[in-house]
């Protein structure tokens, strides 16, 4: 019984939400941490393909006689077009963490709060949400708008991205170039420098 009211509490304040459909505790990205994980996600799959040396031929003669022109794989547009395909999806990978209250709160990895409540039905305590069961790890509201504004993003900023990748990726950080220096001119980005906070950083414990 105190288990139940105990939930309950939590969902009147907001740390879980009761239902896809219902909005209260439902706190969607601002273009501040669509931009942040966008360029953070597309980062890292650059850097997956990065490692490749491979040298690759482009360019096209009808007769195949003509020699095409060898670039690396590293500088070339196929690289580019690879990892901009799916980078999107790769956020469905992400959960809300509610436990956290700035940007950090998206996140991989399953939430304290959905940690602890796995934990309770693996030793058999009844835990009722609302939903079902295999619902609790499906993609959220947030997680899915925030696939959307990613999206959205990416067909606003293709060229900036493209400008990036081929003149300045040395130089200056993609998050950096995309977000703070043109997409949130003017706008509050102090969101891009927010990262997660160890236990111990704070001496407090993250709690359900």
């Amino acid at each position: 019984m105190f288990f139940r009211v105990f939930l309950v509490s939590l969902l009147f304040f907001g740390h879980i939400l009761a239902g896809p459909e219902e909005k209260e505790g439902v706190k969607y990205a601002d273009k501040c941490e669509a931009c942040k994980i966008l360029a953070t996600e597309l980062q890292a799959r650059l850097t997956e393909t990065g490692k490749s040396h491979d040298v690759i031929e482009i360019g096209y003669s009808v007769d195949d006689v003509k020699p095409k022109k060898r670039t690396s794989y590293k500088r070339s547009e196929l690289r580019l077009l690879e990892s901009l395909e799916n980078v999107c999806e790769r956020i469905l990978e992400y959960n809300i963490h509610k436990e956290r209250e700035d940007s950090t709160r998206f996140a991989k990895g399953m939430s304290q709060t959905f940690k602890t409540l796995h934990g309770l039905v693996d030793k058999g305590v009844k835990v009722d949400l609302g939903i079902p069961l295999e619902l609790w790890d499906k993609p959220s509201a947030e997680i899915t708008n925030l696939k959307s504004q990613c999206e959205s993003l990416l067909e606003e900023y293709e060229g900036t991205i493209e400008s990036w990748y081929f003149k300045h990726q040395d130089n200056v950080p993609l998050m950096q170039y995309l977000c703070e220096e043109r997409a949130l001119v003017g706008q509050n980005h102090k969101c891009l420098y927010e990262v997660t906070q160890e236990k111990g950083d704070t001496g407090q414990k993250d709690e359900l």
